[in-house]
């Protein structure tokens, strides 16, 4: 199929379901799209337009939603792969539709620590995207639906990487807000690349057995379908099989084989109100022998999601035991959509709206406050995708808690107070512990009491939600300062003892700036506290400082050595000229006459690339500083300088340089529209990574911008600053040194 015919196809389908949708508003933004990515490819070697037209098809087929979420599904990786920019979309298009495909954009541009730290921050963008508008993140999905149909063009490691993040983030997204179909092909696919042996072991046993398996479903559903027709009740019926990751599931947790699964079956009956919903359980119950404490009530209380519905297990005349499932249309649509559901009759461009369901996004965001990446993605996997519990308060409300919840857990959902306050519980009106582990239905009652000393610090071990969690931590930080950062320090140095580093390394005063940065608190004290309250651990603060104490050591040899090298030089009588010294192996693409293994840095004055003259400056503790030979940091007077003597030292470019150098260019032009949206094209064109653009304008119509970007050699840059010349109305493009 043509891209031409892709498109024409997208719209054939948004026609059916939503004649009044705004036509020209998604051929708009198709062709943007196409003109965007223009020479770009997939890893399959087909045009990348493929890829965006195909995640729009996903949202309007699967997904049925509003032109909106159409053009943005079209536009979803603009921003992010291309020259287009928020501000562009936002004019062309619409500020929502900009504001879309900004929430479903990665964060590219921003270099992270570790790769926890930026999954932590790609997900918190998006749940705040999501939880402005929820159609970011049904974008999102439809977006990583179609790169996990198309993942055998990636490499193996690719596809175990994003199949383990569809599998623990993506799929259970799509649990939570109701999408059972796209979940189940999310979990299938992720399947696949995970354990292809477990995957393919299923998908042959039940190839084999597909015969027996369609007769004995169609069986069950004609009798099923004669029996309601009988008593003249309203109705769909069909039976499906489990889907292969809910049986490789099973198998996993149950330590069965596939012959060893009987509840293989599943069939929904689908009637026209919820009266008939239970009238259908009745003729279920009395056709077939129904298992004890098989049955659930999802109508009388619905899961957080939404999905309502009657659940029984019963056994058939062949003695197989299957699943029934009884809901009305609507409870149907939702069951099948999820939040997408709400969509289907809002076709006028009003998406936003029934976020207020979802305030569990907000309630996470909230959570996660103070956390570092592991524990955040921890506390995610628990609260949202961890199966749920429901109990109720003596007054009959439900409360929601993840499974493996406790009494501490329900007191902190009802409110903070009843949480801090708490001495007792009560299950079912008997006295409990508070690790007691609450099971679906049980009553629970808090005992509280004005005297009570607060929670405990064992509750932080106790509580499984990270609601419970955060709200106890927020206590010790506000009301124990003291006493926590006494408990802080003790771990601390507890920790450095165990590791072998003394105390005197972690306070001496030119390490200590250095080491706070590492762990990201602003003084000792902050540290200690947070590891006293439990927002961070000793273990960790101790790791990062290690990483960094090591760098500053090896440091310290490298300046020795340069130092003592420089001197021996100074002192020698002059001898007969020898032949050039060997050059030595180069650091970062760099090489330091007469000394190897030479900490190097680029000075940020002058940011020196491949191609430009260089000069080397021994520093005290940072190895040797490379200067651009023009810079006015290292003119012929400067090296003169008294103190300098045998400080400056000659360096080269060697030949295995580094894929990239940053640099710094500045831009003067006369202002005018869209002169931001020229240099980026001129960025794009010469494939220049930028690391960050910053303008301002002056009194007399002047811009300035200055471009801080990464360059591989002087070819490169000569060609950049060329065409940034070319530019109607820049008048000089400069390297600031100095």
């Amino acid at each position: 199929m043509t891209i031409q015919e892709q498109y024409e196809n997208l719209e054939k389908t948004v026609r059916s379901y939503n004649p009044s949708a705004d036509f020209a508003r998604i051929r708009a933004a198709f062709e943007f799209a196409q003109k965007a990515h223009e020479g770009q490819k997939r890893k399959s070697g087909e045009p990348y337009i493929i890829h965006p037209l195909a995640v729009a098809q996903i949202v309007a087929e699967e997904l049925k939603l509003d032109s909106e979420s159409i053009e943005a599904a079209l536009l979803h990786d603009v921003i992010e792969d291309t020259a287009a920019t928020h501000e562009q979309i936002s004019k062309l298009f619409s500020p929502t539709i900009a504001d879309l495909v900004e929430g479903v954009s990665k964060l590219t541009r921003i270099q992270y620590a570790t790769k926890e730290d930026e999954q932590m921050e790609n997900l918190r963008k998006m749940l705040i995207a999501m939880s402005k508008d929820i159609r970011v993140i049904l974008i999102k999905i439809a977006d990583r639906l179609h790169n996990m149909r198309t993942m055998e063009y990636q490499s193996p490691a690719k596809q175990k990487q994003k199949s383990l993040e569809t599998m623990e983030i993506y799929a259970p997204i799509s649990h939570r807000l109701g999408m059972q179909r796209i979940k189940w092909e999310l979990e299938d696919l992720s399947l696949k690349y995970l354990d292809p042996i477990g995957y393919d072991e299923i998908v042959s046993k039940l190839d084999a057995k597909r015969q027996e398996y369609e007769d004995f479903m169609r069986r069950t559903q004609d009798q099923i379908d004669q029996r309601l027709n009988d008593l003249n009740i309203q109705h769909i019926v069909y039976g499906r099989m489990k889907h292969p990751y809910s049986i490789y599931r099973k198998m996993f947790n149950q330590n069965k084989s596939l012959d060893e699964i009987f509840d293989l079956f599943a069939f929904r009956v689908i009637v026209e109100n919820v009266g008939d919903c239970y009238n259908v359980l009745g003729v279920i119950h009395d056709l077939y022998k129904p298992i004890l404490g098989r049955f659930k009530d999802y109508i009388g209380t619905p899961k957080p999601n939404g999905y309502q519905s009657l659940h029984t297990t019963v056994i058939g005349p062949d003695g197989l035991p299957f699943e029934v499932q009884i809901r009305t249309r609507e409870m149907h649509e939702i069951a099948e959509y999820g939040v997408a559901a709400h969509w289907k009759y809002k076709q006028n461009g009003q998406g936003a709206g029934t976020e207020g369901r979802y305030e569990w996004v907000r309630r996470l965001l909230e959570n996660q406050e103070g956390t570092d990446a592991e524990e955040y993605i921890h506390s995610l996997k628990v609260d949202m995708f961890a199966d749920e519990v429901f109990v109720f308060t003596p007054g009959g409300d439900v409360q929601n808690l993840p499974a493996g919840a406790t009494p501490i857990d329900f007191a902190y959902a009802i409110h903070s107070a009843v949480g801090n306050h708490m001495v007792g519980a009560k299950v079912n009106n008997r006295i409990v512990t508070f690790d007691h582990v609450l099971k679906n239905g049980d009553i629970v009652e808090i005992l509280t009491s004005k005297s009570a000393k607060g929670p405990s610090r064992d509750w932080m071990k106790i509580a499984k939600s990270s609601e419970a969690r955060s709200k106890i931590r927020q206590w010790f930080k506000k009301e124990r300062r003291d006493e926590n950062i006494a408990n802080g320090r003790a771990a601390f140095e507890a920790e450095l003892k165990h590791c072998g580093i003394p105390m005197k390394d972690v306070l001496a005063p030119e390490n200590l700036p250095g080491l706070l940065k590492r762990v990201a608190y602003g003084s000792l004290d902050d540290m200690y506290a947070a590891i006293g309250y439990g927002g961070f651990t000793a273990q960790k603060a101790v790791n990062r400082m290690q990483g960094e104490l090591s760098r500053i050591a090896k440091q310290h040899q490298a300046d020795k050595a340069a130092m003592e090298a420089a001197l021996s030089r100074e002192n020698k009588p002059e001898e007969p000229a020898k032949p050039a010294p060997k050059k030595v192996k180069s650091e970062q693409g760099i090489i330091v006459e007469g000394l190897d293994n030479c900490l190097v840095k680029f000075s940020k004055c002058c940011t020196p690339v491949p191609g430009d003259a260089i000069i080397g400056f021994i520093t005290r503790g940072y190895g040797v500083s490379v200067h651009r030979c023009d810079c006015p940091n290292a003119s012929p007077e400067k090296q003169k300088q008294p103190g300098q003597e045998g400080r400056w030292i000659k360096v080269s470019w060697g030949s295995d340089t580094n894929d990239s150098y940053p640099t710094t260019l500045e831009v003067v032009c006369k202002d005018r529209l869209n002169l931001l949206l020229d240099i980026s094209a001129a960025l794009s064109v010469t494939n220049t990574f930028v690391l960050g653009i910053q303008s301002r304008s002056t009194e007399d119509q002047f811009a300035i911008f200055r471009l801080e970007v990464r360059i591989k050699n002087g070819e490169q840059l000569k060609s950049l600053m060329n065409k940034l010349n070319q530019i109607s109305g820049v008048l000089r493009v400069t390297r600031p040194a100095g």
